[in-house]
């Protein structure tokens, strides 16, 4: 995982995809635009190298 970049994961059945972005509103607009398309969503945050910042859900 990359140093300040920020992260969601897609839940697609038994599989889930981790998505990054290195800007904020970018994984925000993502993480909102797969929500509206259904999918199952968690956001992770911003990864600080040991652990996840940043990780409380963007509203809408």
């Amino acid at each position: 995982m990359g140093v300040g970049k920020y992260y969601f994961n897609v839940l697609s059945g038994p599989q889930t995809v981790t998505i990054h972005r290195i800007e904020k509103a970018a994984a925000v607009n993502m993480f909102h635009t797969y929500k509206k398309l259904g999918k199952n969503c968690e956001w992770l945050g911003k990864w600080n190298g040991k652990k996840f910042d940043d990780n409380e859900s963007p509203a809408q």
